[in-house]
């Protein structure tokens, strides 16, 4: 099965119950022009990075579709809180919409020690465009190959090893606090100011196990520069297709990953939902957008704005427990 068929499964593409648009009948016609003028779309990170790259390839072909440019408004700070507070804080008329993450509506409110916005309640979903596979990579010179030696090495010696991540709260952070809270082993975690400061240690030696998403570590474990123990995804990725899914490796129920999805402010009306939502299922279709897409190794997802509101009330209470256990607070 592929990964995009598991995601499918799981529900990403299908449509979970509906969630109220409160404020959509009789504020927007169906008939009514949308777009009339260019529409921000606000990426809470600095530019450059896996969200401003799909914010931008998503963004410009939505603006060819629809007749009306996307302007990528980079809010970068407080883990994607800034960018995020001021989209839930906008007019709810479709002009200022957010590429949202597994950091902005699922971990955020868990770590942030000032949380200015519900992740549920202020915010309209549209669609979860993609869905970014992480891997849990080591130094060629660690002595474990696989999932099983990784934890019986670790358990054989407890607070030895340390791992990298791109920060504290970070996706990158999780992935290894899950990955103990389910092994239940000891690692020191090792925090850098983004991950390829992290990444560049772990290449060196200095730091030897990391969780980092594929498109980063791609290449170094190619060249054999890394090792990679196994993806964190559910099912195998198409890019490396024989590596192993941690799951499988054996630790049942290991899964994390990155997503990007447009959110809306809370009462978007619904017409416009709905045209948003059909645009940019369209445009990450598009084949252009899907190869430049997979190049990263992203998984197409397209859902509906249900099926991407019940998405985040998993994430929530998924990662809120292991968020917390971890201790990681963000000022």
């Amino acid at each position: 099965m592929s990964t995009t068929e598991g995601l499918s499964r799981r529900g990403f593409l299908a449509g979970a119950s509906a969630l109220p648009f409160v404020g959509a009948a009789g504020s927007v016609s169906a008939q009514a022009p949308f777009p009339t003028r260019p529409i921000s779309l606000i990426v809470p990170f600095a530019a450059g990075g896996s969200t401003d790259i799909v914010a931008r390839l998503v963004g410009q072909k939505m603006g060819e579709l629809l007749g009306q440019s996307f302007v990528i408004d980079n809010r970068a700070g407080a883990g994607g809180n800034i960018g995020s507070t001021a989209v839930a804080r906008a007019t709810p008329d479709g002009y200022t919409i957010l590429m949202g993450t597994i950091a902005t509506h699922a971990l955020n409110p868990a770590i942030l020690k000032t949380v200015t916005f519900d992740a549920v309640k202020d915010f309209t979903p549209i669609s979860l465009l993609a869905v970014v596979p992480n891997v849990m990579v080591v130094h060629p010179s660690f002595p474990a190959k696989t999932v099983p030696e990784v934890i019986k090495l670790l358990k054989d010696n407890p607070g030895k090893y340390s791992y990298a991540s791109s920060g504290v709260g970070t996706p990158l952070h999780l992935s290894g606090e899950l990955f103990k809270s389910l092994g239940g082993v000891s690692m020191n975690h090792v925090p850098y100011r983004g991950a390829g400061p992290a990444l560049n240690d772990v290449v060196s030696g200095a730091v030897p196990i990391m969780f980092d998403n594929l498109p980063s570590s791609a290449q170094f474990i190619r060249s054999g520069q890394l090792r990679a123990i196994g993806v964190t995804t559910k099912e195998r990725v198409s890019s490396f297709p024989d590596l192993p899914t941690i799951a499988e490796g054996g630790l049942a129920g290991y899964e994390t990953y990155t997503w990007n999805a447009l959110f809306g402010p809370a009462n978007l009306p619904r017409p416009i939902v709905d045209k948003l939502n059909a645009t940019a299922n369209a445009a990450v279709k598009d084949p252009h957008v899907k190869q430049r897409l997979e190049d990263i190794s992203a998984v197409i997802v397209g859902s509906t704005p249900e099926a991407l509101g019940e998405h985040v009330k998993a994430e929530l209470a998924k990662w809120g427990p292991i968020a917390k256990a971890s201790g990681a607070v963000v000022e």
